[in-house]
């Protein structure tokens, strides 16, 4: 990322219409996945549901109770925010606590615009994770929450540390870890999962770019 010399009012400016924009485009996308592609999409994510409800073991359901934790709302937001206050003290700047609080208020509002306005059926399966709202299955909140962990962890190391690039990558097995073990415990759909990938990529992506971007970055 190259430095941003814009002013605070661009940026948050900036800001404000990306998110705008992509709550937009998952809501409209989750309207379309309810309502004309539930007979087409949503078949074939009712019928890998079946398929891993069918596979599970013991051994599978404890491991993919496992890997669902990192995407627990209070683990990644304990993980991101930890992460950016040690960044702030060590390197005297505030820009980490305020990349982390606008991923996570970013994500979160858009998962509630989703889960509210996109009101859609969990998988036709046994749900091992017990008391979830049965019509909150879009977007995958455990999904969400876990790519955000991979990639704020990913932007902060890339930004504040000389960790390289190639070892930071390593933390892609946090969504994917998480997205399996959701679809395995029949909490969500396929579909709801990537959405959620896809959707926390580009706003963590944009925040980033428009404020971890401010900080020169560490020579290599």
């Amino acid at each position: 990322m190259k430095d941003d010399t814009r002013s605070w009012p661009a940026t948050a400016g900036l800001l404000l219409g990306g998110w705008v924009a992509l709550a937009a485009v998952v809501v409209a996308w989750g309207w379309l996945l309810t309502n004309h592609l539930e007979g087409s999409i949503g078949d074939g994510d009712d019928d890998l549901a079946r398929w891993l409800a069918h596979e599970r073991t013991a051994f599978l359901t404890d491991a993919a109770q496992v890997g669902a934790f990192p995407g627990e709302t209070i683990a990644g937001a304990l993980v991101l925010g930890s992460a950016a206050v040690a960044l702030a003290i060590r390197h005297r700047t505030w820009l980490p606590i305020l990349f982390v609080v606008l991923v996570e208020a970013g994500i979160g509002a858009i998962y509630w615009c989703g889960t509210h306005l996109d009101p859609r059926q969990r998988p036709p399966v046994e749900i091992l994770d017990h008391g979830l709202v049965p019509d909150h299955s879009f977007p995958s909140g455990h999904a969400g929450t876990a790519t955000a962990v991979f990639l704020g962890l990913a932007f902060l190391i890339w930004t504040y540390t000389r960790i390289s690039r190639g070892w930071a990558l390593l933390l892609v097995l946090v969504p994917l870890a998480c997205g399996t073990a959701r679809l395995y415990q029949g909490a969500h759909h396929l579909s709801d999962v990537l959405t959620s990938v896809v959707y926390v990529t580009v706003w963590t992506s944009l925040v980033a770019r428009l404020i971890l971007s401010r900080e020169r970055r560490l020579e290599r």
